[in-house]
């Protein structure tokens, strides 16, 4: 079955940076889109972050992030990566791997994302 296995979240402070991992396994990684996607607190919806089309094609950024994120893949190693920089108070929140170009999939259980001085 679809496993997916978020990593690398945690505290940072403003304006800071973090690397977001996820193991995938279950399904043929190189084949699929996938998308980063988070929950921020308060709000009732799962956002769309980021996205990557199979084999490193095409991407997709939320606005928010554009310029300050970058989505890749390794797909020898069927891994996921978000490497965020320039961090700011609004990206906090639960990040989660999913196997989609957008929200309809399966994904995992998420890592935590805390940015704050």
């Amino acid at each position: 079955q679809v496993q997916l296995v978020e990593s690398g979240g945690g505290l940072a402070q403003p304006g800071g940076s973090l690397r977001l991992s996820c193991a995938a396994s279950g399904f043929t990684f190189s084949d699929s889109p996938m998308s980063w996607a988070r929950h921020v607190p308060g709000s009732k919806w799962i956002e769309w972050v980021s996205g990557i089309y199979s084999f490193g094609g095409k991407t997709y950024y939320q606005d928010s992030v554009e310029g300050r994120f970058t989505i890749s893949r390794d797909d020898a190693k069927n891994m996921l990566f978000l490497q965020m920089n320039d961090l700011k108070p609004e990206d906090t929140g639960l990040y989660y791997c999913v196997k989609a170009w957008g929200l309809e999939g399966p994904r995992g259980q998420g890592t935590q994302v805390t940015v704050s001085s």
